[in-house]
Order: structure tokens, then C-alpha cells, then sequence
């Protein structure tokens, strides 16, 4: 208990650290407002809403089954469009239904869990805990036992939508009476204010958007009473004032904002009877285009450095755009946004690559109207093109059900693909590489550690080099593994050792700060992007605090017309330090090693071989499934992980030292692997088969990188 009490204080030291005197000032008036607040009942919140008159809700309910004076995305007709041009998406969507009937729900990695017939919105039935059901600000989520998550994720509503989509595809009372019993039931247990379910405006708004599109594809059952849509009315106006009155700002207002801002928006657009409603659209629009902009850089890149928010975000940004498309004028910057990012991710997956995998994954939906569990890239794309029509978003994307209410909604024509195959090209402001020849795709992270003070999503990962073959993963990024659930998983799998770069006296290259935080940022310099010819010149400085400090340089040469690719890694500085050079593989993979090296399988057939020589003395290292320091593991969801092979090489020097890998994409390992490193100059020499290969390198000119072939 007292180690759990002093790293929540250490947590806290270190999350003041990272805020600013104004920021401060704003979170310490923000904490007395609440201390003096009145608790709200739904009555008061009624009151607050509304005033002194009582809305005739008889009225209003007509109008909103007329759809009158508000965008509509979900309805009868457009549903038996859907249904007829995407009929397996529809009958997944009826088997997710039944399931939810049933009470059966899984989250994340975590096995399946019954509800039973009388959900208990509180409880977790895998922790096998309660949440209290207290005022929503003494809950500490982080140290209560329970992984908030998984209650989270159960009280998003994110089911909503599925059962009035199936009760728009079957006409069977039953999925829309499930609905409001469990809209009614959780209005009963979850008073504003009290409970994990109202832990943050963000909640409050991923909630709203789930309630709010599933309520208009159920305005036709006839268990919508006028009491009942007054309940939820009043429900989702108190939500939305939550999201603007209690919306992230400052080192917080990241994706966070973004579902805050859109939670308010959607509520605005759909229920217009709301008194607040006009101007928290126009709020909600003003802030949101403004954080879009600084949340999706100008080369498209998500500024959180975590390619699945920037899926999440985006997606949430889409919404807003396609309701406020259907009712005014589209939001043009909204729309340029949603393309800029289509555009940088269809340069990640290109024609036939795999998911590329950075930064944090917590598997969040902006809106679940598909069963799937996992949001991919291209499925993402589908549904950007729905909105914002991309001749490289078109190219590469994969239908969905959401894509197809959308577009049906929209009204949207598709465009003509891109025809230009997928190329190399490099995101500035994003800091990611990507190398392209026949069969394979290189990345090589030359970005920042995340977005704002904290980085609360970006990994240690800075220089990482991963690579695909064939359409298949074979060096890449391990995943997220856990939030919550495991925070030794945490740890591990965002720390610099986890990762394809170097590790410096076993430390990461920037500071945790705690579980979503980092207090010291490596920053990396960017000395040369040569596409033409397949070279990357960078470094960072995470370890300039090391008592004697180091800089991390790195090369990576990967001739467009080669059949290997050579890392070159320089630790400079004075003293004596460790380096471990890494390279996490898919699980697919099988591994062994082999004289100076490892080598690759994939179903009994050679893919790569890594080879190694450093100046200093070198030895090979390779971690499977390690419950000691959890290293070797690979995972596909929040809260689940596999075994999969971490190699790699380790030295000991006095620096400078310089370490090089070559990976053989033929599976063949190089002969005579050497390096010397004198005052200017890197010099690598080997053998290809019986080809001799040399390698030069000009430190003192950045991008001076010289693969050649001598006595040829």
C-alpha cells in the first residue's frame, strides 16, 4: 500500500512538471468549482437544461421521428439499401444484436463475460468488482482495483447502435424493446456525476455519439414513448454540457478533445430542441477545426504519434463532417483534414502492405456500427472515402457497413482510384519514412516521441526501422499489450527495448512519467531523407542526460534495387556505455542463431538473416515469451499478447563505437561482416554470396552514404 501511494504522488510530481503556470491556474479553478458544486439529480439536470418551462416532449418526439430540422444518417429506408448491398455486413451486424440480447460482451484480449439478464452497469463481472457508486471525481482510476477499460468500454454504449440497426434490418420488435429497457436501466443506475461511467467529459462523449445515432435509427419503434425520449434527451443535453464545461485543455487536449468536441456536436446536430444547441454546434465546430489542424499535421500525420488514434480521431472528425454536410454547408477544413490523412495513411499500407503499427492502440471505436473489433487501415479508408472522396484513400480501402450508411447518407459518388502504384515518400512533419522496392516496404521513425507535454501515446521508439516482405510483417512495432490491466506489460511494451532501435545502458531514450506520461523527451535531428536512393541520416539526443552523454546517430541504406539493407548505428560521446541493438518479428516468424547473426523463418522457409559486427567487442542475444522482463511478446489487442522472438546484439565500449546490421531479405547470411570507424569515416565490409560489398560512410556530411561494389 505505501509503494502504491508514493508512485501516485511521484505520478502527480511529474504531471504538474509538465503543465504550465496557466495551466495550473485553469485545473486548480476548475478543482474549486467542483468542490463547491451541488450534486446533480436528473431533474436539476432537466432544470439546468431547460429552465423553467416544460418542453412539450409529445411535439418534439413527432419531430424527431419526422427527422425534422436535423441530419439523418440511420432510417428505415436507407437500411434496406444497406442491408441489400452489403448483406453479410448486415447479418454480422444481427448476429452481434443477438449476442448483446443474450448478454454476452467481450472487450479487448479479455475472454468473454455474461451479463446476465439485468445489467449491473457497475460491475465487472471478470474482476469480479464493483465500482462504487460515489461522486465520479473521488473515484482514482488509477490505483482502484479493476481495469476502468473494460467498465468503460461496457458503459460507452457502443452496442446501442447495433441493436437499432437490427431492428431496422428485421423489423423485430425485440432488439428495439432490449434497447430502451437497457437506455432506461442505465439512466436509473448512473445519475450525472456518480459513478466510473461519468470519469471524464471524454466518456461523456463517446456515450453521446453511441446513444445519439442509435436513438435515430429506433425513432420509428413504437416503445419510443414521449417519457422516454424526454429521459434521453435529457441525458445526452446533460452529457453534452459535461463535454464543453469539462473539456480537455492544455497538456490533455488531445484525442481526448477531439471526442469531447464531437460527443457536443453530434448531440447539437441531431437534437436541435436543446436550448444550448445552436451554439454548441458553432463551439464545437470553431474548436474542433482548430484542433484537427494541430492534431493532423500538414503531411497528414497523426501529431500523436499512434497511428490507431489517429484512426480514431479522424473517424470522429468524419461524423461531424457528414452531419453537418447533410443539414448545411460542408466544413471545407474538416474535409481538407479527413483528406490529408487519407492521403498519408494509403502512403503507409500501399497496395498490398500490412497494418503499419505504431505508438499506443487501446482498439477505440468513434462509432461502432459494424461488429469488427479491430479498426484497421484500410477499413478506415473506406470510410474517410465515404465522406471526403480520395483517389488515394479509394485505392486502397476496404468496404464496411459504416461506409456504406455513410455513403448511401452522403450521397457521395465514388471517385476513380489513384492509378499511380504505391511509392516511396517521406511525412516531414510526422517523422516517418517509407522505403519501397518490388515485395518489400521499410519504415524508419525520424519523428517526435508524441503530441504535447506528455506524449501520453507515443512509445521510446525514436530511429526504429521495421520491414514488411511479401505483404507480411516481419520486423515491426510489438503492440500495446496493456493499459491498465498489466502495467508490467505497459512498461515493457512501450520501452526503447521493445522496439527495431538501440538501447543505451539499458535505458529508455526518453523518461516515463507514469502510465500515460513522459517527462523527458528524446528529440531527434533529421540530417538527410535520400528516396532515390534509399538512405536515411538521423540521430537523437535522449541520452545527452546520461552522466556521460551519448547521441544515438543512425543510417539506414536500402537500395530501391538491392536484396539487403544495412543499419548503421554510431553511439559518440566519451565514457563507457552498453548498446543493444533490437529487432522484434512477427509471431508468424520462427528464429535461431546462426555465426554472427539470426535467421529467419516463415513456414520452414528462410526470410531474413541478420548479421552483425561492431568495433567493440559483440555478442548475439534472442527472448521469447520472457515473463521475467516481458520481452518477446507481440500484441494484436489492449490486453493480449503472444510469444514472438525479440533478436538482437549487444556490446560494451568505450564510446565512439559504431555497431551495423545487415538484413539479408534472400535469407542468406553475409560472409566476413566487419566495421572500423576511424575519426571521420565508418567503413563495413562483407561478402553477398561471393560478391564483395563495401560500405562508406562521411560523418562529417550528413546523408554521405556510399554502397559499393569494389574491384567491379
Amino acid at each position: 500500500m505505501v509503494l502504491r501511494v508514493s508512485s501516485h504522488l511521484i505520478w502527480y510530481l511529474h504531471r504538474l512538471r509538465a503543465m504550465s503556470g496557466h495551466e495550473m491556474l485553469w485545473r486548480s479553478g476548475r478543482l474549486r468549482r467542483r468542490l463547491v458544486a451541488r450534486p446533480v439529480t436528473w431533474d436539476s439536470a432537466r432544470a439546468t437544461l431547460f429552465g423553467r418551462t416544460r418542453p412539450d416532449w409529445d411535439a418534439l418526439l413527432r419531430d424527431f421521428r419526422e427527422g425534422a430540422g436535423r441530419p439523418v444518417i440511420l432510417d428505415r429506408a436507407r437500411a434496406a439499401r444497406v442491408a441489400a448491398t452489403c448483406p453479410e455486413a448486415a447479418a454480422a451486424v444481427i448476429a452481434a444484436a443477438e449476442r448483446m440480447l443474450a448478454g454476452q460482451v467481450r472487450y479487448f484480449g479479455y475472454p468473454p463475460a455474461e451479463l446476465g439478464p439485468l445489467i449491473d452497469w457497475n460491475r465487472d463481472p471478470l474482476a469480479e468488482i464493483r465500482w462504487p457508486g460515489v461522486s465520479s471525481e473521488r473515484i482514482d482510476h488509477r490505483t482502484t482495483a479493476g481495469d476502468p477499460k473494460w467498465i468503460w468500454e461496457l458503459n460507452r454504449l457502443q452496442h446501442l447502435p447495433w441493436l437499432a440497426q437490427a431492428w431496422l434490418f428485421t423489423g423485430e420488435p425485440r432488439f428495439a424493446e432490449a434497447a430502451f429497457d437497457q437506455l432506461d436501466s442505465w439512466i436509473e443506475q448512473q445519475p450525472p456525476g456518480t459513478g466510473i461511467a461519468w470519469r471524464g467529459a471524454f466518456e461523456c462523449g463517446i456515450r453521446s455519439i453511441s446513444v445519439g445515432f442509435a436513438l435515430q435509427g429506433l425513432r420509428d419503434a413504437p416503445g419510443l414513448t414521449a417519457r422516454r425520449y424526454g429521459d434521453y434527451v435529457t441525458m445526452l443535453g446533460e452529457s453534452a454540457r459535461r463535454c464543453w464545461a469539462e473539456r480537455s485543455l492544455f497538456s490533455s487536449a488531445n484525442n481526448h478533445l477531439i471526442g469531447e468536441l464531437t460527443g457536443l456536436a453530434v448531440v447539437a446536430s441531431l437534437f436541435p430542441e436543446l436550448p444550448c444547441a445552436t451554439a454548441w454546434q458553432r463551439d464545437a465546430l470553431a474548436l474542433l477545426t482548430e484542433h484537427a489542424d494541430r492534431q493532423l499535421l500538414p503531411d497528414g500525420a497523426g501529431a500523436e504519434q499512434a497511428i490507431a488514434y489517429q484512426l480514431f480521431t479522424v473517424e470522429l472528425l468524419a461524423l461531424v463532417y457528414a452531419l453537418l454536410a447533410l443539414k448545411y454547408e460542408p466544413p471545407e477544413r474538416l474535409g481538407a483534414t479527413i483528406a490529408r490523412s487519407s492521403r498519408f495513411l494509403a502512403l503507409l499500407v500501399g497496395d498490398a502492405d500490412p497494418q503499419p503499427r505504431y505508438g499506443d492502440d487501446d482498439g477505440g471505436f468513434a462509432l461502432r456500427l459494424g461488429p469488427e473489433e479491430i479498426r484497421t487501415v484500410r477499413e478506415h479508408l473506406g470510410i474517410a472515402d465515404a465522406v471526403v472522396p480520395d483517389p488515394a484513400a479509394a485505392r486502397t480501402a476496404t468496404a464496411t457497413i459504416t461506409a456504406a450508411w455513410l455513403r448511401d447518407a452522403l450521397g457521395s459518388a465514388a471517385v476513380a482510384a489513384a492509378a499511380a502504384p504505391a511509392a516511396s515518400g517521406y511525412a516531414a512533419d510526422g517523422g516517418l519514412v517509407v522505403l519501397r522496392a518490388p515485395g518489400r516496404r521499410i519504415t524508419m521513425d525520424i519523428g517526435p516521441l508524441g503530441y504535447l507535454s506528455i506524449a501520453a501515446h507515443g512509445h521510446a521508439d525514436a530511429l526504429s526501422v521495421t520491414l514488411a516482405v511479401d505483404g507480411a510483417e516481419v520486423i515491426a512495432d510489438p503492440g500495446t499489450a496493456s493499459y491498465y490491466g498489466h502495467p508490467e506489460w505497459r512498461v515493457a511494451h512501450r520501452s526503447t527495448r521493445a522496439h527495431p532501435t538501440v538501447t543505451i545502458d539499458g535505458l529508455d531514450q526518453s523518461v516515463v512519467g507514469g502510465p500515460f506520461m513522459w517527462s523527458a523527451h528524446a528529440r531527434v535531428r533529421v540530417r538527410a531523407v535520400d528516396l532515390v536512393h534509399g538512405i536515411v541520416d538521423a540521430e537523437h539526443d535522449g541520452y545527452h542526460r546520461l552522466e556521460t552523454p551519448v547521441t544515438h546517430r543512425r543510417w539506414l541504406i536500402a537500395a530501391p534495387d538491392g536484396d539487403s539493407l544495412v543499419v548503421v548505428d554510431l553511439v559518440s560521446g566519451k565514457g563507457s556505455h552498453s548498446a543493444r541493438v533490437s529487432w522484434p518479428l512477427h509471431p508468424a516468424l520462427t528464429a535461431g542463431p546462426v555465426e554472427n547473426g539470426h535467421l529467419v523463418h516463415r513456414d520452414g522457409d528462410p526470410v531474413l538473416a541478420l548479421t552483425y559486427a561492431a568495433t567493440v567487442p559483440l555478442g548475439t542475444d534472442q527472448v521469447r515469451g520472457s515473463e521475467n522482463d516481458n520481452l518477446g511478446w507481440w500484441s494484436e489487442r489492449l490486453e493480449s499478447r503472444e510469444p514472438a522472438w525479440l533478436l538482437g546484439a549487444q556490446c560494451s565500449g568505450t564510446a565512439p563505437f559504431v555497431i551495423v546490421t545487415v538484413l539479408s531479405l534472400n535469407g542468406k547470411p553475409v560472409d566476413g561482416l566487419r566495421v572500423s570507424h576511424a575519426d571521420k569515416a565508418i567503413r563495413a565490409d562483407w561478402h553477398d554470396d561471393t560478391t564483395p560489398r563495401a560500405l562508406d560512410i562521411d560523418i562529417s556530411r550528413d546523408g554521405a552514404a556510399v554502397l559499393s561494389t569494389p574491384n567491379q
